[in-house]
């Protein structure tokens, strides 16, 4: 019996060392600021609220602790679909004017290994300016260093919550140096090849709800050799 004993918790340290060096592996670094923030390019900004119940809509398969918005939207349970998330949001301006509307469909990753810090979610997002025109953006995205830095301790508060202030890229690729593929439908953006970033700022997170106040941020850098867009600029 004290072998048994011995065994189980030399199993139970060996399960929490292994965890705790999962977490925080000194070797799981961020990647630093992203060349979309120190780019001298024109720089398009684009903010939506990164809370699931300030969308147009938003749903999943109705399992998840994300709960569908409003209350009777279709939820997506066929199993080809059942680990994708869908929504519809309001996108505005640097100085939070309304610029137009944005729906992004995300599905978990075959790509994910924890242990070398990539949760990894593919995305796409149709944005639609009606003063400028459309873009398709095409993304994978990292949420490694989210969970670890909010998640985890959300989850071992005994109130199931967390507060403070995360600030986040979280676009990895397809880009060689970590950014998002965009690409212009019409409008002033049709044919341009362009490169993206997704961001997210979280100041509340709810074990229950999931994020409780956040804030999600696009920039798309423009071409070097274009001209500025027709009307009004949607950065500052």
């Amino acid at each position: 019996m004290k072998y048994l004993i011995s065994l189980s918790l030399g199993l139970l340290v060996g399960a929490v060392i292994f965890a705790a060096g999962m977490v925080y592996n000194p070797f799981l670094l961020d990647r630093g600021l992203s060349p979309l923030s120190v780019s001298e390019s024109e720089i398009i900004s684009l903010n939506f609220s990164g809370v699931p119940a300030d969308a147009i809509v938003y749903t999943n398969d109705g399992n998840s602790r994300l709960k569908p918005f409003p209350e009777k939207v279709l939820q997506l349970w066929e199993p080809s679909i059942r680990q994708t998330s869908a929504m519809a949001t309001v996108m505005r301006d640097a100085r939070s004017r309304t610029a137009g509307i944005g729906i992004k469909f995300s599905s978990r990753s075959e790509r994910t290994r924890l242990l070398r810090g990539e949760a990894i979610v593919d995305s796409v997002w149709y944005v639609y300016l009606p003063d400028h025109g459309s873009l398709f953006i095409e993304q994978f995205e990292n949420y490694w260093t989210f969970l670890r830095e909010v998640v985890l301790p959300a989850w071992r508060s005994s109130a199931n919550n967390w507060k403070g202030t995360w600030l986040g890229d979280l676009t990895a690729g397809p880009g060689a140096l970590g950014t998002a593929a965009v690409t212009g439908g019409t409008g002033s953006f049709d044919g341009l090849k362009m490169e993206g970033l997704e961001s997210l700022t979280v100041t509340a997170y709810s074990i229950d709800h999931g994020p409780v106040a956040a804030e999600g941020r696009l920039l798309i850098e423009m071409p070097d050799s274009l001209d500025d867009l027709e009307g009004e600029n949607l950065d500052d």
